[in-house]
């Protein structure tokens, strides 16, 4: 396809990558395209980062018909530049799409896009441990008429940002508030799809977490308020016994890439994963008895995140003594080691960004 490439007149500088935090820098350009109901899309461009502007009327503003992505660039040692599994991105995106009436974008048209744009942003991809090239892709409704239909224009965008630990604990273990009043998603709404209604729908209870000194809330299922499904921006994993339970995606979680890839590798070295329903009476169980060795949780944007406390109507339990367990570091020393490229990549998840 034809992308138009506008380049900055200025380049911003580089930050350092001490102060990078997550998600408060931009690079210099980002991509947009547009799609009509009878056109389909076009108008691929890349521009200099800058505003966007949208009618007052636009679709997204007051209906939130609205997805998102998140994927990063990694810097190897070699210098080149690499993506982790950015085909389950694209497709991720498609079935978010899908549940929002939104344009679904054809995978090869999707992934031509992302390699051409990282491809002209790579020197932003910083190189210090710990560091990578967020990139955000998103799409939102763009007609300028109110009134709720199905979406007739749409807008996509992608936009990137250099970026260092998600939490400020980095890799240390988190405290995590299980949350018993509100409720993420049910089965047949949007709970499986990334789209920003179900991140505000969140906020009241993140932020009560947060008064409390907690990074997260772990989200019980919202018909019965009985089964574990999520933390907050990250799918969830315990270690009961010999035993690695996650979860099942039945319709109301989202279903995470590096959940997917932390059951590849857990299966690939021999551990017993159970994607299954887990009551929070089970787990209470365990952590009373002492059978739960590890928990942690696990997305994109933090990698492996270790929990290593949990409370739960106000009572505490700590896990693992408040530190990160061993098969916790083995997940997250695996999976950095393939995204950064320190490792053999046996699973074939990396794209090189020629």
């Amino acid at each position: 396809m034809e992308i138009k490439i506008t380049k900055a007149a200025v380049l911003k500088e580089k930050p350092d990558s001490s102060t990078l935090g997550f998600g408060k820098i931009f690079t210099d350009h980002m991509f947009v395209m547009d799609w009509n109901c009878d056109k389909g899309w076009y108008n691929a461009r890349i521009v200099p980062f800058g505003n966007l502007s949208i009618h007052p009327a636009s679709t997204v503003l007051h209906y939130g018909s609205e997805i998102f992505e998140g994927l990063k660039a990694y810097r190897r040692k070699d210098g080149k530049v690499q993506l982790f599994r950015p085909m389950e991105n694209i497709r991720r995106m498609n079935n978010s799409a899908e549940r929002l009436c939104l344009p679904q974008i054809p995978e090869d048209m999707a992934l031509e896009i992302l390699e051409t744009f990282v491809a002209l942003e790579q020197d932003w991809t910083p190189a210090a441990e710990g560091t990578s090239l967020y990139l955000r892709p998103y799409m939102f409704g763009n007609d300028e008429t109110l009134g709720v239909h199905a979406v007739h224009n749409a807008t996509y965008v992608i936009i990137a940002s250099p970026v260092g630990s998600y939490y400020k604990e980095g890799i240390n273990p988190v405290k995590i508030m299980i949350e018993d009043e509100d409720v993420r998603a049910v089965r047949g709404g949007t709970g499986y799809a990334k789209c920003g209604g179900n991140y505000a729908a969140s906020n009241r209870a993140g932020q009560r977490a947060e008064l409390k000194g907690y990074s997260q809330v772990l989200w019980l299922d919202g018909v019965e308020r009985k089964y574990v499904e999520e933390v907050g921006a990250m799918n969830v994993m315990f270690k009961i016994g010999d035993e690695i339970v996650t979860p099942m995606l039945s319709g109301s979680i989202l279903p995470g890439i590096t959940r997917k890839s932390c059951i590849e590798v857990l299966k690939s070295k021999g551990y017993k994963v159970s994607e299954r329903l887990l009551s929070i009476d089970e787990l209470g169980e365990a952590l009373e008895n002492g059978t739960l060795k590890e928990a942690w949780g696990c997305g994109t944007a933090a990698v492996i995140s270790p929990i290593g406390e949990l409370c739960y109507k106000d009572k505490k339990y700590t896990i693992n003594k408040g530190e990160i367990g061993q098969t916790t570091q083995m997940l997250y020393d695996t999976l950095t080691g393939i995204q950064w490229g320190n490792i053999e990549d046996s699973f074939g998840w990396t794209y090189e960004i020629k």
